[in-house]
């Protein structure tokens, strides 16, 4: 016996192999009909079911080999025969006339759905496989604030497939008819960004832990490569995490976050210096939420972090920043070691295990200057 996987998007094939199924694994359209061949969901039940039937048919959407249901079939050693057809993405893409090979693909179906968010949040282009409850309502809410436009099918691969495209807020304030998928695009109007892989660029970048001078800043405000490099390694930035950078300064380490792949937020009350965030981070191509009122009260309605960098020990701001729940959490401060204690301290309150150090960067250019910048770290699970 061979389990026949076959997409809505043959109908031909699809007839055809429904003729001869004496079981049939399918969506609820199918139920709907009345045929008691038919199982819903792909859960032991329906897998006993193919394992011991004489003509077997897996009905799916899309391509069954792109997020489908070809991996769990083949981890049940069950012999496989596929009619594929497009994927859903494809179809939207064509509809829309872009080209889709920068377009980052993400599945919220039995999935952590922060992190579709937080890639939607990162990069200019991301297709989202939706599922209940994680739908275009759901992403829209968490999306309000960045510069969004999300382009959403509902009633996928039925006969009143509809096409919208709207803003965040729209999309949250709306009732969406299942299945649905989205895609979300910083410009709409873009055809996308020429690349040699499919998905967008490779992460990470070339480089990281920049020299200062990639940064534009005031004196003294961007923290030395050095140091910048260690607290990176700690706050560990990639795709499908959000990381808060708080009393940010120029912004170096909310750039390099995100040009390691993580969403992020910039929270700095400094007018001049939010100027240079905005600058830095279109000088490295990278998106971030800028927040320019001052911690921690403009803490209290972001969205959950991964990780927290502050530029601050200010017990009041980094009591906040651990409420928050961050699972690691860096602090930086070039005059630590009087407020080491204390800082020590409000996270130990707070359950996490801190711990410290001390580095100085001399630059052997002749200049012999060196600069001191203490770092302290915590993490949990």
């Amino acid at each position: 016996m061979t389990v026949t996987v076959v997409g809505f998007g043959d109908s031909g094939a699809l007839v055809a192999a429904l003729a001869k199924a004496d079981v049939v694994v399918g969506p609820r359209a199918l139920s709907d009909t009345g045929d008691e061949r038919v199982f819903t969901t792909l859960d032991e039940s329906a897998l006993e079911a193919l394992r011991t039937a004489e003509s077997a048919v897996v009905v799916t959407d899309g391509d069954p080999g792109f997020f489908g249901v070809l991996r769990t079939l083949r981890a049940h050693g069950l012999p496989i025969a596929v009619v594929p057809t497009l994927t859903d993405v494809q179809r939207l893409a064509a509809t829309l006339g872009r080209p889709w090979d920068d377009i980052k693909v993400v599945s919220a179906r039995g999935r952590d759905y922060r992190r579709a968010v937080n890639l939607c949040r990162a990069n200019k282009a991301v297709a989202v496989l939706t599922a209940p409850g994680a739908g275009p309502a759901e992403l829209g809410a968490e999306l309000v604030g960045w510069r969004r436009t999300l382009t959403v099918v509902e009633g996928v691969g039925g006969s009143a497939e509809q096409l919208s495209t709207v803003d965040a807020a729209t999309a949250a304030r709306r009732v969406w008819r299942e299945p649905t998928l989205v895609l979300c695009l910083a410009d709409p109007e873009s055809a996308g960004h020429d690349t040699w892989i499919a998905g967008g660029d490779p992460v990470p970048p070339p480089s990281w832990a920049l020299d200062e001078s990639a940064f534009a800043t005031r004196e003294g405000v961007v923290l030395p490569a050095e140091a910048r490099a260690v607290a990176l390694s700690r706050l560990a930035p990639r795709p499908g995490t959000l990381v808060w950078d708080v009393h940010a300064g120029a912004g170096a380490v909310a750039v390099e976050a995100a040009r390691l792949g993580a969403a992020v937020i910039a929270v700095e009350p400094d007018p001049g210096l939010c100027v240079r965030i905005v600058a830095n981070a279109a000088a490295h191509a990278v998106d971030l939420l800028l927040v320019d009122e001052p911690p921690p009260r403009s803490l209290a309605d972001l969205p959950r972090p991964d990780a927290i960098h502050l530029g601050t020990t200010d017990p009041d701001v980094v009591r906040a920043c651990a409420a928050a729940n961050p699972a690691r959490l860096v602090i930086t401060a070039d005059d630590g070691l009087d407020q080491l204690g204390r800082t020590r301290a409000v996270l130990a309150d707070a359950g996490y295990a801190p711990d410290a150090c001390h580095l100085t960067a001399t630059r052997l250019d002749g200049s012999t200057t060196a600069r001191s910048t203490f770092l302290i770290w915590a993490a949990r699970d």
